[in-house]
């Protein structure tokens, strides 16, 4: 007979919320964002009200032997005798409730969860204005598990309701009694299955996901980031409050916020990995911090700790902010200068690693370091060293460091710069990239790559002026900048039978122009609107030739057939992304960008004519049913759909922008962001819009 690995329990709640205060059992998400919504811990206090059952609690022992301490001299918090495998935020809601405890929520603001109840229907509502002015309720349903909160409670509830009506003794009666029974909650009895400390993390992944109503699969980064909080606490909330402050800049000092990355914990946990133990492969790096024996299989808290000492020194460094910010330099060298050019965050992630093993083992000096390193997450990130299956990708990585000697800054660089060189050859560079930028994908390694290198080489827009690098600052979010523009022009190319938005949307036929120019060039041949483009722009002809080169355009390309053009303009690129990659190596080079500005919103249209819904420019006749709309800077697609309201992604919304809210991000203006494909060509809503308000003016008169 199979050994049972589970017993069962029964626990009630005022247990389970001693037990979690006294931190006998490790309820780790209380400082970690929750992601229940209000109305859901409304309806697991209504259920358990009603005495239906909420679902099973599952717990695994730790097996620690008694009285083990945490990690860290600062600490005497004791080990948690059992982990939360399954119900984490149901006991997060009923601790937050009946304590008052705030928790995080996913945006990291911190706020209390405040449940109403209404004793004359036994009704219970997540708490609002409207509720805290109503006597009917009692707004905060925290208070009645206060030391004298229940006799409190009641008393003020009869007096409030009093005031408002006249209330019966029977009344009186029923209303105390929703109180008591509201208050005896906290003997709500819930069923637990613990697992025994004997069962190994795939087994307890294997109940979990058989017994989970939901079907959410536990990863290994669960079991390690719950070993750091058994064992380590202090070491998971320094790498939390490290990945909260990543996403708003600091107005008080220095901070890791950057332009590229807001990782997880599970992502830094990743490098702090590679950096303690050279590994990648979490399966192997759990059963190294459990501290087992590799011969008896038996946990060792000498090898635990062990363990966990080299996993926090090696955090101290990913954490520490120099570090973290001159690794950033190496991006930014790149010729990448915000999230919108990063398609793999994993290259970002391990190259940190791989920077942190250099500056700390292997003492390269950083200006050394970050010529190097510009040229590894170059090649990382064009060739998605990183993506799919990299765990064993990232060990080979690592393993190469191993015959170095401590301080070998000589032989560091010669592995990276080795792996690089065998990586991009010539072949690379003549077939490879050419085939990878055969795509219409807007988050193209090869793309991304592409415009780095126009970064790299400071090259102006095309017919402007203006530098691509300072057009890209990651700050500014006004629509008025750089877009992608069709070469041969969406509308132009219809007229020729081309129809595949893939093939029209090919990364070849997409240069960086300034924004106005995309309406103004329409639907017109490149043969018709270049020499005009050209002749309005003023540009000289050595400046004109070397924007040509910069982006990749052919001799003669505005009379070739499309399927020439592209295959030609494909091998010129990859061209201009060898001859840029090359400049990383030169001692001499360093990137001009300026400084990210604060960020700004985009103008108000011309004519602020707020009135027009998208119905009424199809019942004018200026927007046809069913009529697609793009944005060629972020290379999406949206269609009008019944109504007048705008389809993206299958998903229908009431306004433009809303849907440009989702392609873009928060704040967009849709009527400026949504380009309409209309029988004249390209036209903006909002010029579709102007257009209206003038024929009506015009029917006023």
């Amino acid at each position: 007979m199979a050994e049972m690995l589970y017993k069962d329990a029964t626990y009630p709640v005022s247990l389970l919320v001693e037990l979690i205060r006294t931190g006998k059992i490790a309820l780790p998400d209380i400082q970690r964002p929750f992601v229940w919504q209000a109305t859901k811990v409304r309806a697991l206090f209504d259920s358990m009200y009603r005495g239906f059952p909420v679902g099973y609690l599952l717990f695994w022992e730790t097996g620690v032997e008694h009285g083990a301490r945490q990690i860290g001299v600062d600490t005497v918090k004791a080990v948690p005798n059992h982990l939360i495998v399954d119900g984490q935020q149901r006991l997060t809601s009923l601790f937050a409730v009946m304590t008052g405890a705030t928790v995080l929520h996913d945006d990291y603001s911190e706020s209390r969860i405040r449940i109403a109840f209404r004793p004359s229907d036994d009704t219970f509502a997540v708490t609002d204005a409207a509720i805290e002015k109503d006597p009917e309720f009692i707004p905060d349903i925290s208070v009645l598990w206060q030391p004298g909160g229940l006799w409190a409670t009641k008393k003020a509830h009869l007096k409030a309701v009093a005031a408002r009506r006249e209330i019966d003794d029977a009344e009186e009666q029923r209303l105390d009694e929703a109180i008591h029974r509201l208050h005896e909650l906290q003997q709500y009895q819930f069923k637990v299955i613990e697992l025994s400390a004997a069962a190994n993390e795939e087994q307890v992944a294997e109940i979990f996901v058989r017994i989970n109503s939901e079907g959410v699969a536990l990863v290994q980064a669960d079991f390690i980031l719950t070993l750091m909080s058994v064992f380590w606490e202090k070491g998971r909330r320094d790498l939390e409050d490290f990945c909260r402050a990543c996403r708003v800049p600091s107005l008080g000092g220095a901070s890791p916020f950057n332009w590229y990355i807001q990782p997880q914990p599970p992502q830094l946990l990743r490098a702090t990995v590679a950096v303690a133990l050279r590994r990648a492969v979490l399966k192997q790096i759990y059963v190294l911090l459990r501290g087992k024996d590799v011969e008896t299989g038996k946990q060792s808290p000498e090898k635990r700790q062990a363990q966990f000492d080299r996993l926090a020194e090696a955090q101290e460094h990913v954490l520490n902010l120099t570090h973290w910010h001159e690794f950033l330099l190496c991006l930014e060298r790149a010729g990448f200068r915000s999230k919108k050019m990063i398609s793999s965050e994993n290259a970002i992630i391990f190259s940190y690693a791989i920077w942190l093993i250099g500056r700390v083992d292997y003492q390269v000096p950083i200006a050394r370091l970050r010529e190097v390193m510009a040229r590894w997450f170059f090649m990382a990130h064009t060739t998605a060293r990183y993506s799919g299956s990299f765990e064993s990708q990232v060990e080979r990585d690592l393993a190469q460091f191993g015959p170095l000697k401590p301080g070998d800054a000589d032989g560091f660089v010669a592995v990276l710069n080795k792996i690089v060189n065998d990586t991009l050859t010539a072949d690379y560079w003549d077939i490879r990239l050419p085939n990878d930028l055969d795509s219409s994908a807007a988050k193209s390694p090869a793309l991304l790559a592409y415009i780095a290198a126009l970064n790299i080489v400071d090259a102006d827009a095309l017919l402007s002026t203006g530098k691509v690098r300072a057009r890209l600052d990651p700050a500014v979010i006004a629509k008025k900048g750089i877009e992608r523009h069709h070469l041969f022009p969406r509308a132009y190319l219809r007229k020729q039978g081309v129809n595949s938005t893939k093939k029209i949307n090919q990364i070849a036929n997409m240069a960086l122009v300034e924004w106005y120019d995309n309406i103004s060039i329409s639907d017109q041949p490149p043969a018709k609107y270049w020499p005009d483009q050209v002749g309005k722009k003023r540009i000289g002809r050595a400046t004109l030739d070397l924007q040509a080169r910069w982006h990749a355009l052919p001799d003669k390309w505005t009379k070739l057939p499309y399927d020439t053009f592209l295959a030609q303009r494909r091998r010129l690129m990859a061209q201009v992304v060898r001859d840029a990659f090359h400049r990383l190596a030169d001692s001499g080079y360093a990137p001009v960008y300026p400084a990210p500005g604060k960020p700004t919103q985009p103008a108000p249209p011309a004519h602020a004519y707020f009135g027009v819904r998208v119905s009424d420019l199809l019942d004018a006749g200026l927007l046809a049913a069913d009529a697609v709309l793009i944005n060629t800077a972020d290379d999406v697609e949206a269609r009008v759909v019944a109504g007048g309201r705008i389809e993206f992604e299958g998903v229908p919304y009431d306004s433009p922008s809303a849907a440009g809210d989702v392609a873009h991000g928060g704040g967009t203006n849709g009527w400026a962001y949504w380009l309409a494909d209309t029988p004249a060509g390209l036209r903006s809503l909002a010029a579709l819009r102007d257009e209206l308000r003038k024929t009506d003016e015009g029917e006023d008169a």
